[in-house]
Parts: structure tokens; C-alpha cells; sequence
């Protein structure tokens, strides 16, 4: 699947590029760069609307202007761009993720290898960095645990490396699911169920632990049924969204008796860890 790249540049970027991402990540875009005229912003080729984008309120808006440019982002290309861009990231001084090109640091406890392809979740982002972070702090000992829309599979590794008895991985781009299970492989975590598809894989499972890092709209769309998988007691975590949407996704959640254990910020962007 190819990818859309809108590179834009916000003026003044100071008023503008907060309200332009929040805006897109409405229309599915799933990930955002922060550069320094404005942004670059990612969505799947297949759902990306021209039309939709240049009806958004901040591509009109009196007080910044609004100029992008459309790039197609080809399957083959990824590999070059990730490696031209990617540092490794260390989370806690716990965590280190990394490329294969990068060298191995043995400090580390948890050292996870990454080669993304066309998915998104190596850590850069600030939602999977706070994912990390949280699942750091957690006791997986034996726990069942569901990666949703899994994407790299960084956090179904993270869970595996500490003891979780079972993950699932979920994520219905067909990228993502081939790139899971080649990133279960490289870090010896072959016993991680990689499965494609949306919510409907996860009926009549149950887990102790779901992990949900996906976009405001899916979450509120999914979080029943999230909930209905979720073992007495259980654990999610919630993130993908803006710090904006706290509110509202709280008010959700209340829906079906899911309380704020946890709340981290990283910029705009918020985790929410939950508890039945």
C-alpha cells in the first residue's frame, strides 16, 4: 500500500501548525513530522482526499496561510527514507529502539530492533514513545496482552520482553501485519499471534492488557468492544489522539466503567492508561 505525504508549510507556524494537525488527524492521517516551516503529515493512499483537505477550516483560515505540496510515497521507497531519517531512541535509558544498522548497546535492558517498512511505530512519534513509557512502569508477568493496530509491533515486542504470557498483534494494513511478524522474527519473539484485520479478530478473546495507539475516531468507534475483551480488573491504554481529545475520550470510556488510572502528555499528544 502507498502512502501520502503532505509536506506543508504553516505562516505563521506558530498560530497555525497546532490546528492544521489537529484537523488532519481527523481525516485519518496517522502520522505527523514537525519540521521548521510547518509539518509533514501521512495518511494511507487508498482513504486520502484531496477534496476534504482543502475544505479544512486551517487551509482557510484569515489569521496563517496554508501551502502543501502531494507526495506518493511508494512501498519500495520506505526502506531509503527510514534510513536516511532514523536515529534510535532511548526511552528511560530502559528502552533503546533501534534499526539493524544500528549498533547494539548492551546497557540497555530492553533492546528492540526495528525495520519499519511502510508502518509507523518505531518510537519517534510521541504516542508510541509514551506508549513505551507506560508499558516500562507496568507488571506484564504473565499477563494476556492485545496490541491494536500494531503497526511496527514495537509494543507487542516490549510486552513479550517483559514476560507477558501471550500478545496479540492487530492491525489491519497489510503492511503492517507482513512488517509485525518479520519484527517478531529479528527479535526472537515468534510466539507473538500477529493477525490482520480490525475489531472483529479480537471476538471471544480475552486479555489483562490492551494497547490501543491508533486515532481519536477508532478508538471511540472500537472502546466497547475493547472493553467486552477485557478481563476483570483489566488494563487499556489509549493513545493516537491529541491532547485536546482528552475529555472526550474519557466521557467515553465512562460509558462502559473504564477509570483514569494514568495520564501522560508528550506535546500535544496525551496516553491514557484505564482500568475496569
Amino acid at each position: 500500500m502507498n502512502y501520502i505525504e503532505l509536506n506543508i508549510v504553516v505562516t505563521p507556524i506558530e498560530i497555525g501548525r497546532d490546528i492544521v494537525m489537529a484537523e488532519l488527524a481527523e481525516l485519518g492521517f496517522e502520522s505527523f513530522v514537525e519540521t521548521e516551516l510547518g509539518l509533514e503529515a501521512y495518511i494511507q493512499q487508498p482513504i486520502f482526499n484531496e477534496n476534504e483537505v482543502k475544505k479544512l477550516f486551517s487551509f482557510n483560515h484569515e489569521d496563517f496561510k496554508v501551502v502543501y505540496e502531494v507526495i506518493t510515497i511508494k512501498e519500495q521507497n520506505w526502506n531509503e527514507v527510514w534510513e536516511s531519517n532514523f536515529d534510535p531512541i532511548n526511552v528511560n535509558d530502559t528502552c533503546y529502539v533501534r534499526a539493524p544498522f544500528h549498533e547494539k548497546i548492551n546497557k540497555f535492558k530492553f533492546d528492540i530492533e526495528i525495520e519499519p517498512k511502510m508502518s509507523f511505530g518505531t518510537g519517534h512519534h510521541e504516542t508510541t514513545f509514551l506508549m513505551i513509557q507506560e508499558l516500562l512502569e507496568m507488571e506484564l508477568t504473565n499477563k494476556n496482552v492485545l496490541d491494536m493496530g500494531c503497526g511496527t509491533g514495537v509494543l507487542a515486542i516490549l510486552a513479550t520482553y517483559k514476560k507477558a504470557s501471550k500478545v496479540v498483534a492487530v492491525d489491519i494494513d497489510e503492511w503492517a501485519y507482513e512488517n509485525t511478524k518479520e519484527n517478531c522474527l529479528r527479535n526472537h519473539c515468534e510466539r507473538i499471534e500477529v493477525l490482520k484485520g480490525g475489531v472483529e479478530m479480537i471476538k471471544n478473546k480475552e486479555f489483562d492488557l490492551i494497547i490501543a495507539n491508533i486515532n481519536r475516531n477508532i478508538l471511540i468507534q472500537n472502546l466497547e468492544n475493547y472493553t467486552k475483551s477485557l478481563n476483570h480488573n483489566g488494563h487499556i491504554l489509549l493513545s493516537g489522539f491529541f491532547s485536546s481529545d482528552t475529555d472526550l475520550l474519557l466521557n467515553e470510556a465512562t460509558k462502559y466503567g473504564l477509570q483514569l488510572l494514568n495520564k501522560k502528555t508528550k506535546n500535544d499528544w496525551t496516553l491514557l492508561h484505564l482500568n475496569h
